[in-house]
């Protein structure tokens, strides 16, 4: 298993050239066709009201015009990013889709799907603010969601997985090994309540075992806590200087609403590193 082709949202948001940045470093690594997707905003888009001229006598034809022009400028800023950076097998795909059915139609031709973390800050012209989450959802594909701050340099050297035995947490780590197989340090970890004891149930043993039949070293951790799993995870991110984090997506779609686990819909608000998730 490797990841062959890479695909990376980009819009017109301040965080694009970070998240494209990393994209290509784990295209790299991973000797992978980058693709990047630029969804026009057609049917979905924002305008600045700013950007159409008052008073003009065809307003569908100027906003289209202008989400022509700011696809072709997102383009080419990608393509002069990625150029400069050195040689990598690359391509840009404009459509014009909603954001949403575009990640998620030509996310299900690639390996992996890169895509940002929604910035309350920054509500201006760019994706829908839950764009990860329903990719998440609806994709099939594992997704690398990069935090809204920060400085990150991939591939990820520090890993931490977070493991509960449950379908969502083994697909995630089986999407995450290419991943982990260049990572320095792997860490597998389990939190229980207080007065539960800790049983075989997890199967935390064979786990490693079998990260090793996959050439990956991995120490396990099974902590007690009285906080909110969420809030564990991310303090002891912290105190491991992880750079990723590898967890499963738990939630289900009803009708046109997403429902996400309590954990999931945590780290989403408030990751500090890169999460690599599957549901």
């Amino acid at each position: 298993m490797s990841y062959k082709t890479i695909l990376v949202h980009l819009d017109n948001s301040p965080r694009c050239a970070a998240r494209a940045t990393l994209a290509a470093q784990w295209a790299r690594a991973h000797g992978a066709q980058l693709v990047g997707l630029v969804p026009t905003g057609l049917y979905d888009g924002i305008i600045p009201g700013d950007a159409i001229v008052a008073g003009g006598t065809d307003f569908i034809a100027e906003s289209a015009e202008y989400l022509r022009r700011r696809a072709e400028s997102i383009s080419r800023a990608f393509y002069e990013h990625i150029r400069g950076a050195g040689d990598l097998p690359h391509e840009v795909r404009v459509v014009d889709s909603t954001a949403i059915d575009a990640v998620v139609q030509h996310g299900r031709t690639s390996d992996l799907v890169v895509l940002g973390q929604h910035d309350s800050q920054d509500d201006l012209d760019t994706a829908p603010r839950d764009l990860p989450q329903r990719a998440l959802m609806e994709l099939g594909r594992p997704v690398l969601i990069v935090p809204y701050a920060g400085l990150f340099e991939g591939p990820a050297r520090q890993a931490v997985v977070a493991w509960d035995g449950s379908r969502e947490a083994a697909v995630a780590l089986r999407a995450a090994i290419p991943s982990l197989q260049h990572a320095a340090r792997v860490t597998l970890i389990s939190y229980r309540r207080p007065g539960r004891e800790a049983g075989d149930d997890l199967l935390v043993r064979e786990v490693l075992h079998c990260l090793r039949r996959h050439d990956i070293e991995a120490n396990a951790e099974d902590d007690v806590t009285e906080i909110e799993v969420g809030d564990s995870l991310l303090s002891r991110l912290t105190d491991l200087d992880a750079d990723l984090l590898v967890m499963g997506g738990y939630g289900h779609s009803r009708f046109r609403e997403l429902m996400l686990g309590g954990v999931t819909r945590q780290i989403l608000a408030q990751m500090t590193v890169p999460v690599l998730m599957a549901h």
